[in-house]
């Protein structure tokens, strides 16, 4: 089991990079056992994890450890609410950082948003983000994939209609 400390901005983007096909990207679903603390399942490709992270926005504690697919398929199963389809991209960004943009799908089809880890509270706080990239959200639990999974059909309606990248 790993164990780490998360520092992390989110921000909703205004639009996409160029070539986006062109950078690594894998299929990601995960389903939330517990929202307080975060227990999540997640399928990445065919990689299998466990994770429990602490509350928090900017910086959270965070374990993760590795799941067999039967273990995954068990405990998917057991998920409330939303299961999140999403593709990951993986964009290097110039000062040696990475942007993890996430592409959703299905149910939130339309919302994208990028994500920055940091080494250090001071690097995320001196962070300036490329301009195709919009509001930051980091400290709004509405865009925490955990509330996601929790919003009803009307909530996830005005999401996608409010937030959708597909309507700028």
């Amino acid at each position: 089991m790993s164990k780490s400390y998360e520092i992390e901005k989110k921000f909703l983007i205004n639009k996409l990079p160029e070539n986006l096909d062109s950078y690594i990207h894998f299929d990601i679903e995960q389903g939330y056992l517990c929202i307080d603390p975060v227990i999540r399942v997640r399928k990445k490709d065919s990689d299998y994890i466990l994770t429990y992270k602490s509350s928090g926005f900017m910086m959270r504690e965070e374990y993760e450890h590795p799941l067999t697919k039967n273990g995954y398929e068990h405990l998917i199963a057991k998920a409330d609410g939303n299961i999140i389809s999403k593709t990951r991209y993986i964009i290097p960004e110039p000062s040696g950082l990475t942007i993890e943009l996430d592409v959703f799908k299905n149910a939130f089809k339309g919302i994208i948003i990028a994500e920055v880890e940091f080494n250090s509270l001071s690097e995320a706080e001196s962070f300036t983000p490329p301009d195709w990239f919009g509001d930051e959200v980091t400290r709004n639990t509405f865009f925490h994939n955990s509330y996601m999974s929790r919003m009803g059909k009307d909530e996830l309606l005005s999401f996608i209609l409010r937030y959708s990248a597909y309507k700028r």
